[in-house]
């Protein structure tokens, strides 16, 4: 009976590929979209985690992300390494400035300044260079988003700029996670920052710390909350603060939730109709087998098989698109670091069960209300 039920599903070839196309434009459209949506929001956590070998970050109270904080006077730098549970202190300088090209053009950049003798703060790998380069008068390092955003069609290792009246070359490459703006990032030696970006007495942005071997950073933190007035946080909470920011403040979870459900909204409809034709075009041959004695049970099992088939192929269909788009858009500095976490495809997976439950149940309806005379008629 199952090989029959197949074999009615595949005979109607436009209803069995107009059945796929609704599974598997929804799965697409939920699965991409949610990868998106993902991958973006994580990015407000690039700022702590370029940084892999601080423990614990320390900040001014106000203070909620990478982007947006409040700087603190240089003594804090000496409060935190006499915390005991400290191993090193190092300050970090964060902020915002304009840089003119050679080409004359104007770029919003963010400078980010590293402590100047073990260089903490900078991005683990670099593409281009080396980190020792910061050592030669005027230097600064680019991130690589930032690098094909500004010096699209030439080398940017060499290239002089112009910030706030005073010289950089740029002499090495890092390898950065992009930032939520994709904001191009110069990093540079922390004296050179205070150069680079004169503004008020306080400009010490963080200070990151290392704990000592044995020491819970959780536990650190408190103590260095308690002891020096400032707030600290592990870079895993910092990163999430990050992610929060942005889900609080944007309205980006709102737009791609819209997009989503319109996703499921359209499976519905499309595969609900297909199929609701599908079963009127073929209401005699469901009427013929009640007459030879097929019970509603074995009914009911034919239209779940042809639902779960569409489902199946039509979830494959959609899933390997997503995985096209983001393998197709991998080189593109705008999806740099994109991928597909594995609970996104179980959620598509579900909507998709969801559908064909919904569908498949309406569908059915008409086929148990079929009378067996009424082939005869």
């Amino acid at each position: 009976m199952l090989w029959i039920a197949i074999r009615m599903l595949t005979g109607d070839r436009q209803k069995f590929y107009g059945l796929l196309f609704g599974i598997a434009f929804s799965t697409l459209l939920i699965t991409q979209q949610l990868t998106i949506f993902v991958n973006l929001i994580e990015r407000g956590a690039s700022g702590a985690y370029n940084v892999s070998n601080a423990d614990i970050w320390v900040m001014d109270p106000v203070s909620r992300t990478t982007d947006l904080a409040y700087a603190m006077p240089s003594t804090a730098l000496d409060k935190v390494r006499g915390v005991a549970g400290v191993d090193w202190a190092v300050p970090h300088l964060r902020a915002n400035a304009a840089v003119r090209t050679k080409d004359g053009d104007l770029e919003g950049v963010a400078i980010i300044g590293v402590d100047d003798a073990t260089l903490i703060g900078l991005p683990k790998g670099m593409i281009d260079g080396d980190t020792s380069v910061l050592s030669q008068p005027d230097s600064v390092i680019i991130d690589d988003v930032g690098a094909t955003k500004m010096f699209s069609n030439q080398d940017p290792v060499g290239q002089r700029l112009e910030l706030n009246d005073q010289r950089a070359v740029v002499r090495g490459i890092a390898d950065a996670i992009p930032s939520f703006t994709s904001t191009v990032v110069l990093y540079t030696k922390y004296s050179q920052a205070l150069r680079y970006v004169p503004g008020t007495r306080n400009r010490l942005t963080f200070v990151l710390v290392g704990a000592t071997d044995g020491v819970d950073p959780v536990e650190l933190t408190q103590r260095i909350e308690a002891q020096t007035g400032l707030k600290a946080r592990t870079r895993d909470q910092f990163a999430s603060d990050g992610v929060d920011f942005i889900i609080e403040n944007t309205g980006i979870p709102f737009n791609f939730g819209i997009t989503v459900v319109l996703g499921f909204i359209v499976g519905v409809a499309i595969v609900g109709l297909t199929f609701s034709l599908f079963i009127r075009d073929n209401i005699k041959q469901f009427g013929a087998l009640k007459a030879i004695g097929v019970t509603n049970r074995k009914i009911a099992g034919m239209v779940a098989v042809q639902a779960g088939m569409v489902g199946i192929i039509g979830y494959s269909l959609g899933v390997l698109g997503t995985v096209g788009f983001i393998s197709a858009f991998a080189n593109n500095p705008t999806f740099k670091g994109f991928y597909i976490p594995w609970q996104i495809p179980l959620i598509s997976f579900a909507a998709m069960v969801l559908i064909i439950a919904i569908t498949g149940w309406i569908a059915l309806r008409g086929v148990m209300k079929t009378e067996p005379a009424a082939v005869f008629r």
